[in-house]
């Protein structure tokens, strides 16, 4: 692989790094124009009912305190595209946080202080927060987030299972996460001749864009939302939030500014979470560990305003060859929080399972469970029959058992011992859809020799002003330092969110496709460019529309080392091995920061992260980075991430797949298996804390 500053994959530096680091990348919640109120949330105290009253008057002699706006003065709102936008427009409750005013004011501390000061009354009914197994609520939707059918059935999956000679059938529970960006959810709203702009912190600012318009009655052309730097959102900043919406409202009812940030102990009611799941799997197979019957039931909730069901069994659908399958998603709508999108959303929980299962049956069989999984590598993709575009787990497997050393460890459990610390390795395989969406971009060429690309596309941490300028410059065939990159901001040629592992591909697709498109303009033109420049704008919507014939998945390998005390149950993550096959690495540098990153967030999901819902309180108890704990550079002292070449022609036109979610995917379940191999105990809740293992150890 080159590293010249022209070729795809070569570890060019991000180009935002030091504006980054100086302070000079103003955030949402740091554009900040004279005379502007700041914004503070009333959240709702009770669970469920409704808002019988609100006394604002000792929050408005709070010296400083602007507005108070609540259901009787907000500004009216159309039916919103999201039902959790439709903020402050009647009396109703529906979970413990919700917003029920907002008070401005001329500083923060202000604000904060007549939030205090507003006093609430409500009629609070019975509320039910608390998801189980056998919930009288639970229901079977038509579809999983994503699209996806909420059942699916291929052969007879318990009649197999029933039949089969080996047979693994184990229930795993999984906590309620939450994303816990560093920069909070905020917007900066003004109003200026009918014209709106936001600057918002957001993965998509056309979908906030196009909330907002529908909310608020307006032209999309009179809305302009700017995302141009993103302090992280892991899925939580990818649909429009109520501060955007309230920020809005606010500053057309004022006249003023509204800059609006929400506190981060509000966020897990607000912004959406990753819901809690029970998922049973029962696997049957031969006595040489070739699977007959996979079966992935999932339990989860959701809210009463809106039904999002995590479609964790999915991934089940497409990992391994089994002729007979039954996935399922069942639901209970209860009085909590919206959940939403989190990093890897279906494929983090649900492969959390699927792994520790196929481990269970490689222990079971006692069969290497690297074999094991070799054993049932698919020829076509189970769910839809399609060939794969293509698909080397396999050579993850083997790659990084080579890399790991796995083959050199004693496979008997609770056998290595240092001092008090009991020593165990674990692996679990990993996969994440190819996704793409419609794009547009334009590509400018200059009379001085220099380029200017445009895309809304969005950063959100991942490198991506950085790609895509790469993108741009092997197309065009000039240092990709030649190449300004415009991003972040509604009125440039629309781009779909950066979520879903799918933005680099989406957005690159139409860069390329309309720096290919220049190139051609230029080489159709005779003497000098004239002083505008030459510009083409170009978009994907056809190459979109046309659905592949192939299945289109990246996949990859995790192994882990850990080690547990065994007089406290700590378990310390000595080593981590991530090995991917994520078609053409665009950027080494980014894509290693990219696959660490969600590898970490893995070992948090694994060991430290997790919250619960209060049953009396009906909120969660965990909210806030003092009690929901995430890992830290000294929870991680070494960890490797590495890659397969793969050239894989049906992808799009730079052959990349998306890398930024596969990371978190399969990490916990290596953990814990490793956790199992060093203690010789199964546990099956995460996370895996001291006190779940202490009862196991000797």
């Amino acid at each position: 692989m080159s590293d010249s500053p022209r070729a795809l994959g070569a570890p060019v530096v991000r180009r935002e790094g030091r504006d980054k680091v100086t302070g000079t990348a103003l955030y949402a919640a740091e554009h900040t124009a004279p005379g502007c109120l700041y914004g503070w949330i009333v959240p709702a105290t009770v669970a469920s009912g409704r808002v019988t009253a609100i006394r604002t008057a000792d929050a408005l002699a709070v010296p400083g305190v602007h507005t108070v706006l609540t259901q009787d003065n907000a500004p009216r709102l159309k039916e919103p595209d999201d039902p959790i936008l439709a903020v402050l427009q009647d009396d109703r409750v529906p979970h413990r946080g919700w917003p029920v005013a907002l008070v401005l004011a001329e500083s923060l501390e202000s604000a904060r202080a007549g939030a205090e000061a507003v006093h609430v009354e409500y009629a609070s009914t019975g509320h039910d927060v608390v998801l189980t197994g056998d919930h009288p609520g639970l229901y079977t939707p038509e579809e999983a987030n994503g699209g996806f059918p909420a059942l699916r059935e291929r052969g007879d999956a318990m009649r197999a299972f029933d039949a089969a000679p080996v047979r693994v059938d184990a229930t795993y529970t999984l906590r309620g996460l939450h994303n816990h960006p560093m920069e909070p959810h905020a917007s900066t709203a003004r109003w200026a001749d009918g014209h709106l702009t936001v600057h918002d912190s957001s993965q998509g600012s056309s979908a906030v864009r196009e909330s907002l318009a529908t909310a608020l009655g307006l032209d999309p052309e009179r809305i302009t939302v700017v995302s141009e730097h993103v302090g992280g959102g892991f899925g939580s900043k990818g649909t429009p939030r109520p501060q955007a919406v309230l920020a809005a409202m606010a500053a057309r009812h004022t006249g003023l500014p509204v800059q609006l940030a929400v506190p981060r102990r509000y966020m897990p009611a607000i912004v959406g979470h990753r819901a809690p799941t029970l998922q049973r799997v029962r696997l049957g197979a031969d006595r040489d560990g070739v699977l007959s019957s996979v079966s992935h039931e999932i339990v989860t909730h959701t809210s009463r305003i809106k039904e999002f069901v995590e479609q964790a069994a999915v991934p089940a659908r497409i990992m391994y060859a089994s002729p007979h399958s039954r996935t399922e998603h069942r639901v209970a709508a209860l009085d909590v929080p919206s959940p939403s999108w989190m990093r890897a959303p279906g494929e983090a929980s649900g492969m959390y399972a699927l792994e520790s299962a196929m481990d269970e049956l490689a222990n079971a069989l006692g069969l290497d469970p690297v074999e094991l999984r070799l054993r049932n590598e698919p020829q076509t993709e189970p769910d839809s029959g399609r060939p794969f575009s293509s698909r080397n787990l396999a050579a993850c497997l083997n790659e990084g058992a080579r890399r790991f050393g796995w083959h050199d460890r004693d496979p008997q459990p609770a056998t290595r011992e240092d001092g008090p610390w009991l020593l165990g390795t674990g692996v679990a395989s990993a996969t994440y859809p190819v996704m793409v969406s419609k794009s547009a971009a334009f590509a400018q060429a200059a009379p001085d020799g220099s380029y200017r690309v445009g895309v809304n596309a969005t950063d959100i941490g991942t490198g991506a002003r950085t790609v895509l300028a790469q993108i741009a410059a092997s197309v065009l065939d000039t240092p990709q330092e030649n190449v300004t990159i415009d991003i972040g901001c509604s009125d440039l040629p629309a781009g779909p969110v950066a979520g879903g592992s799918s933005g680099t591909a989406s957005w690159g697709s139409a860069v390329h496709k309309a720096a290919t498109a220049l190139v051609r303009r230029r080489e159709e033109r005779t003497g000098p460019l004239p002083p505008e420049g030459v510009t083409v704008t170009a978009d994907t919507g056809e190459e979109t529309a046309r659905e592949s014939p192939y299945a289109r998945h990246a996949f990859g390998a995790h192994f882990a080392e850990v080690a547990v005390d065994s007089l406290t149950g700590e378990v310390r993550v000595r080593r981590m091995l991530g090995v991917f096959a994520a078609g053409r690495i665009l950027n080494s540098r980014t894509a290693r920061s990219q696959f660490i990153g969600g590898m970490v967030m893995g070992l948090g999901m694994a060991l430290t992260e997790g919250s619960t819902m209060d049953p009396a309180f009906g909120d969660f108890t965990e909210r806030d980075l003092a009690s929901y704990h995430v890992p830290s550079c000294a929870d991680v002292p070494d960890i490797q991430a590495h890659w397969i070449d793969e050239d894989d022609p049906h992808l799009n036109p730079m052959g990349s797949k998306g890398i930024g979610e596969i990371g978190i995917v399969g990490t916990a379940a290596a953990i814990g298996n490793a956790v199992r191999h060093a203690t010789g105990a199964r546990v099956r809740e995460l996370p895996l804390t001291p006190d779940k293992l202490l009862p196991y150890l000797p």
